[in-house]
């Protein structure tokens, strides 16, 4: 089992200061050439910069042979490594995702898919962070979801066992 992340889960884990949550669930990440780029790119926030800048020893870079990348006009070069780099996994293997594109890809391709609400969420069933204030912090970056979906799935995620 591998688990890939895409720089979408990444960015936004960083930016709410619960990056480490990923290595106390997965242990190692591996992340493509692509997401580093991006992460690295003078768009990406500052704080993601210097934290690439200063990568984890559970972060590993690793190339996917390129014969596996699919081709999807509607993913970027990282959704699409990404995607590649899972494959190469084999069951129970995890992408780290949150973009739609990619992760209706990843279901054509029979790929495991959780983004940062998800990862989020687990790291709260595991007592790794308190899951409504985590959701709170997540509010004031640029997270792509309506405040009443965050409320549903904070009332889902508290009645789920």
């Amino acid at each position: 089992m591998i688990v890939v992340a895409d720089t979408s889960p990444l960015n936004y884990l960083i930016l709410i200061g619960q990056i480490d949550v990923l290595q106390k669930i997965y242990g190692e990440v591996l992340i493509p050439p692509a997401v580093l780029t991006e992460m690295i790119s003078p768009r990406a926030p500052e704080i993601v910069r210097a934290w690439i800048g200063n990568l984890p020893l559970w972060i590993e870079i690793r190339t996917p042979n390129h014969w596996q990348i699919p081709s999807n006009p509607k993913l970027g070069l990282g959704e699409l490594e990404a995607i590649a780099l899972i494959q190469t996994g084999g069951p129970g293997s995890v992408l780290l995702i949150d973009e739609r594109a990619g992760r209706q890809e990843a279901a054509r391709l029979r790929i495991k898919v959780t983004g940062t609400l998800g990862i989020l969420q687990e790291a709260a069933r595991l007592g790794l962070l308190n899951l409504k204030s985590a959701i709170e912090d997540l509010r004031v970056t640029n997270f792509n979801a309506t405040d009443s979906f965050l409320r549903e799935f904070i009332k889902r995620a508290d009645a789920a066992p």
